[in-house]
């Protein structure tokens, strides 16, 4: 896993703007890459950070990586608490959220759903998605949209403008360990 695949996917959340994203990641051997993700964890853990794999195939990982904390004020978004209820997730809190998504990719090939709500998606856009059976959207972007579209629109720029500054921040020479702002 290198820092650029890491700082190229998931720059908004390093700088704590974003609660968390999703990213491929290849690997010859799922040891070795298990033992990354630990090391990752033990590094960036006093950062906010966490590294989760949701998800094993062929030579190739899902890789989640999420600020706990920013995902908890997330999920208790009163629209985010009842989507995450209907879809029979736990009420106990973030941790048991977490663990319950990371089950349902582990169990089936399909995304679910409400997999935007761990992405610090705006809460009514995962609720339209899931309505609408992901049609009938306003906008597209880095997700769709299906409510204020000025605001989304502000994060797209916002989220790439991020990811652009990092990248160059990474060409030029700064490490991950430079880069994963502590929350």
């Amino acid at each position: 896993m290198s820092d650029e695949t890491v700082v190229r996917q998931c720059a908004p959340t390093l700088a704590g703007i974003k609660s968390g994203n999703l990213f491929p990641c290849a690997y010859d051997s799922r040891e070795e890459l298990e033992e990354e993700i630990r090391a990752f964890n033990r590094s960036y853990v006093r950062r906010g950070l966490c590294l989760l794999p949701l998800r094993f195939g062929e030579k190739r990982a899902l890789l989640y990586l999420f600020r706990p904390e920013g995902l908890k004020k997330d999920l208790q978004n009163s629209l985010a608490q009842s989507l995450l209820c209907k879809a029979g997730y736990p009420t106990e809190g973030c941790s048991a959220c977490v663990s319950c998504l990371v089950k349902r990719f582990r169990e089936s090939e399909d995304f679910p759903h409400e997999i935007g709500l761990f992405l610090g998606y705006p809460p009514e856009d995962v609720q339209g998605f899931i309505e609408n059976h992901a049609a009938n959207y306003k906008r597209i972007g880095m997700w769709k949209v299906y409510g204020d579209e000025e605001k989304a629109q502000r994060l797209f720029e916002r989220f790439q403008r991020c990811t652009d500054s990092y990248c160059r921040c990474l060409r030029q020479g700064m490490g991950l360990d430079q880069l994963a702002v502590a929350i």
